[in-house]
């Protein structure tokens, strides 16, 4: 049998789901910058398949890097892990 190699995961905020079976992810991270030393934060977007359109803005999910599935999605669902209140 041929060995898959790890795919990467994030977790981030659901911060769009208008389109059809689609949703846009933000990663936020908090850098040191290199010469003050103050943290900043940066923000990926991620456009991930939501086969069920279960999502809804503000949940935080759980992404995992999958093959293209059109121009911009390379990311899927796996899980919901804390729906917005």
């Amino acid at each position: 049998m041929e060995k898959r190699n790890l795919r990467k995961e994030r977790i981030g905020v659901v911060t769009s789901n208008k389109m059809l079976k689609s949703i846009v992810v933000s990663e936020v991270k908090k850098i040191k910058h290199p010469i003050y030393g103050k943290f900043v934060l940066k923000t990926k977007k991620y456009v991930a398949h939501d086969e069920k359109e279960s999502c809804n803005e503000g949940d935080t999910v759980k992404i995992m890097e999958t093959r293209p599935l059109s121009k911009t999605k390379r990311w899927r669902l796996v899980d919901i892990i804390e729906r917005a209140k």
